[in-house]
């Protein structure tokens, strides 16, 4: 049975105190070191995981606002805006992360790097106006590489999809 990370209705006064959840903003910018125009998450609705603390089987649902105004629109098919996938590629990374980092940040983990993906696969394009909700679960670890798999999708449609890979480097004791 899952067991949710998070305790909903629940509004601590920093990221640091316990885990909660939907992540804005603010919070996930104390998690994952990206700063616009790179961070390309939003939200976090929410972690579930079938073991407490196990990063395999843990599962991130979170959600991009893809707005007009986004750099990437300028130059990428402008009359005809469309969000470029290796942009949708790196948000379902950034939720893979934010899975790994336990939301709050894993006071063990020192760095958490993408590593490779495999499997892509953008099925529709995505405009001005969609939201992109992300899911990736991690599936499997070896050492300190983690594997997972990430949808991402507009409503009920899939738009893309991919196998990811982290490698993760945690702090010595002492």
């Amino acid at each position: 049975m899952k067991k949710k990370v998070f305790e909903e209705n629940r509004v601590p006064s920093s990221v640091s105190s316990e885990p909660w959840f939907p992540l804005n903003i603010q919070a996930i910018k104390k998690i994952l070191p990206h700063r616009y125009p790179f961070l390309l998450v939003d939200r976090v609705e929410e972690i579930t995981e079938n073991t407490p603390g196990d990063i395999v089987g843990r599962v991130c649902r979170a959600q991009k606002n893809v707005t007009g105004n986004e750099p990437f629109f300028k130059g990428h098919f402008p009359d005809n805006p469309v969000m470029p996938g290796v942009l949708i590629l790196e948000a379902i990374a950034q939720a893979g992360a934010l899975c790994c980092s336990a939301v709050e940040g894993d006071p063990a983990i020192e760095q958490l790097f993408f590593a490779g993906v495999d499997n892509v696969r953008f099925k529709s394009p995505v405009f001005p106006g969609d939201v992109l909700d992300l899911k990736v679960e991690m599936k499997k670890q070896k050492s300190s590489f983690y594997w997972g798999m990430g949808v991402a999708s507009v409503g009920n449609k899939i738009v893309a999809r991919a196998d990811i890979l982290a490698h993760i480097t945690f702090k010595k004791n002492g």
